[in-house]
């Protein structure tokens, strides 16, 4: 495992099934990591805390939240480290709600925001490993290896569907 670490923070227990794909690539990458369940609503204090001491411990966060999603912007507001937002899929308004109230961050407290649900999880993942690989050159040529794996799978998928009709 590398010495970076990420922080993984979410809303509510409920995110949980979209946030454990950031944490399958983190596991795949040898990436540090640390899990909590935070609301910016329900537990202003604890999210407080958590931004404030973030430097400390993290080099990255990733912020995943439904709703009103605030999380990632309160987050923001209150550390000098990058912050990922993961809007969740939400049956209301299939996590448009979330993703624009990570986006629309006013200006000079950026949020890179992903996007919405499981998908936008593991963007969330690659990015922040990106980040940390600016200092890690080990890192870098991992992800190296995983995008050229990416890309040898879609040659794999096009020589299938071009064998399937006779090309």
């Amino acid at each position: 495992m590398t010495s970076k670490t990420i922080g993984i923070v979410m809303g509510s227990d409920s995110d949980l099934a979209t946030m454990k794909e950031a944490i399958s690539v983190f596991k795949e990458f040898g990436v540090g990591f640390d899990v909590n369940v935070i609301s910016a609503h329900r537990s202003p204090e604890r999210a407080h805390a958590y931004a404030v001491e973030a430097e400390k411990k993290y080099d990255v966060i990733i912020a995943g939240a439904g709703g009103a999603a605030h999380l990632a912007g309160v987050i923001a507001s209150l550390t000098p480290l990058p912050v990922i937002g993961v809007p969740m899929l939400t049956s209301g308004l299939g996590g448009l709600d979330s993703l624009l109230s990570m986006v629309q961050m006013p200006s000079g407290i950026p949020v890179s925001t992903m996007g919405i649900g499981k998908s936008g999880a593991v963007n969330a993942a690659i990015l922040a490993i990106q980040i940390i690989s600016v200092s890690d050159p080990k890192l870098r040529q991992k992800l190296a290896v995983y995008k050229k794996k990416l890309a040898d799978e879609v040659a794999k998928k096009d020589k299938a569907v071009r064998m399937e009709f006779g090309l």
